[in-house]
């Protein structure tokens, strides 16, 4: 990094820093008890500091009042005392035998989710991180509560975001159930549990969703949809990101190579020269667009040759990334359609090449005894490396030809949509710490079949069909 972009950055940061402490001035001080932010919605169960509190009736306690004693008492035990904890979670587990808790745990269920949001997750990420830190059946409970939640706020057709209802169509977030006090019985009988199991997992889904941290916010929460257009865009697809995930679909169903390598080459080359050509586009009308970011999951097992597929595919793509290991995602930061293909293509490599691993096999040593996962490791840490050389040379060919066609001033307009992605991600990600993980490759065999998936997948003739 030069001296000049290093001044520039430092710069910035003091000016971020300024503006958060002048935020956090006017917000107030913050609410570590339940570790929400300020919210400026006007809901009143909002419970993130801007909404106004509502003040609990006096009399006889409900099943809402037990549950939330019952939450409380769990929250406030550390992990490590499972003795306690144990203990804890069996009380509250026993409420749900009781009536109306149905109604009461969606109800408490939905003003947690409430605050979730604007602490900058999504859907898709509650979900993942439900089924990652716990079960897939805490998964399926928290797309019933977003589903619950869901309700009160507008449909698409009155201005919730196109891809926040995009993911709740992607998690069938829908409600299912009739009165919200026959929830329960329907969601034991989907579960094949009993009401005590069922309520364990619903109280423990609200512990970790109580406790996850704040990350960048990349679309308005449904309690601000119609508020104004975040960074990123729309949730309407350009016409060429759905040319090229028909090209990815054919590329992933196809039995034959050449024509799956076809079929990505064609795929990668329409993102190429779209990019370019919105970019040209936006600096002749002057419209400076802000990037934006799309979050993709990254699971278990191979994380870090995945995420450096992701990387590898996102720099070919004018964007960045920043893993977050401990939620189990990656951000990619770019312009709006640039990070879209970017999670299209991505998404389309990883499935042909757990494809070629699954017709691979498993496989052991001379002794019995098993190798696959070294050989899995080293396979993909192989694509991956192809992978990057392919589409690095890609998109320098693809720069190449476009600035023949448009001249020396295409140059500069790249370097500042660069620089503005740069910003961005400095901005959401002010304390990023930057390390060269090294990926292990000890098995042979694996490497090279690897770059032969690599080789297959991608690119070949790329410099003549962009031309």
């Amino acid at each position: 990094m030069g001296k000049r972009n290093q001044e520039r950055r430092r710069a910035k940061k003091k000016q971020r820093d300024a503006r958060q402490r002048a935020r956090a001035e006017q917000e107030g001080a913050f609410d570590a008890a339940s570790g929400f932010g300020g919210c400026d919605c006007g809901d009143p169960f909002c419970g993130v500091g801007g909404g106004a509190s509502v003040p609990r009736p006096r009399g006889p306690r409900t099943v809402a009042d037990l549950l939330d004693e019952a939450m409380d008492e769990v929250c406030a035990i550390p992990p490590a005392d499972t003795a306690r904890r144990e203990a804890a979670l069996g009380r509250a587990a026993a409420l749900f035998t009781k009536a109306g808790m149905g109604r009461a745990v969606l109800a408490a269920g939905s003003e947690v989710l409430h605050a979730v949001w604007h602490r900058g997750w999504q859907p898709a990420d509650m979900v993942r991180a439900a089924r990652r830190e716990l079960k897939a059946r805490h998964g399926r409970l928290a797309a019933d509560l977003i589903a619950a939640e869901q309700r009160a706020y507008p449909t698409p057709s009155t201005g919730l975001d196109g891809r926040w209802a995009a993911q709740l169509a992607t998690l069938s977030a829908e409600v299912w159930w009739g009165d919200d006090d026959a929830y329960l019985a329907g969601a034991a009988a989907r579960e094949k549990c009993q009401p005590t199991v069922l309520g364990r997992a619903w109280v423990e889904l609200l512990d970790l969703l109580s406790g996850l941290p704040e990350i960048p916010q990349l679309m308005p929460p449904p309690c601000e949809a119609g508020s104004g257009t975040a960074p990123g865009g729309s949730g309407v697809e350009a016409p060429v990101l759905a040319k090229v995930r028909g090209l990815l679909a054919k590329a992933e169903s196809t039995e034959f190579p050449e024509e799956a390598e076809a079929l990505t080459a064609k795929a990668q080359q329409l993102m190429a020269q779209h990019s370019i050509n919105a970019a040209l586009l936006d600096a002749e009308q002057d419209t400076r667009q802000v990037p934006g970011g799309v979050r993709v999951g990254v699971d278990t097992p191979y994380e870090e040759p995945k995420v450096h597929l992701l990387q590898a595919v996102a720099e070919a793509n004018r964007c960045r990334t920043v893993w977050s290991r401990n939620l189990g995602f990656s951000t990619v930061v770019g312009f709006a359609s640039d990070a879209r293909a970017v999670e299209l293509l991505y998404t389309s490599l990883l499935v042909q090449a757990q494809s070629a691993l699954h017709a691979a096999g498993s496989r052991t040593y001379r002794d019995g005894a098993s190798r696959t996962r070294s050989y899995r490791q080293s396979f993909l840490t192989a694509y991956a490396t192809r992978i990057a050389q392919r589409l690095s040379r890609a998109t320098e060919q693809a720069t190449k030809a476009a600035g023949e066609d448009h001249g020396p001033g295409l140059l500069p307009v790249l370097a500042s949509r660069a620089e503005a992605v740069d910003d961005q991600v400095d901005e959401w990600f002010a304390e990023l710490s930057y390390n060269r993980s090294q990926t292990h490759a000890r098995d042979r065999e694996g490497w090279a079949h690897g770059t032969v998936a690599a080789n297959r997948a991608q690119l070949h003739g790329q410099a003549d069909a962009l031309r």
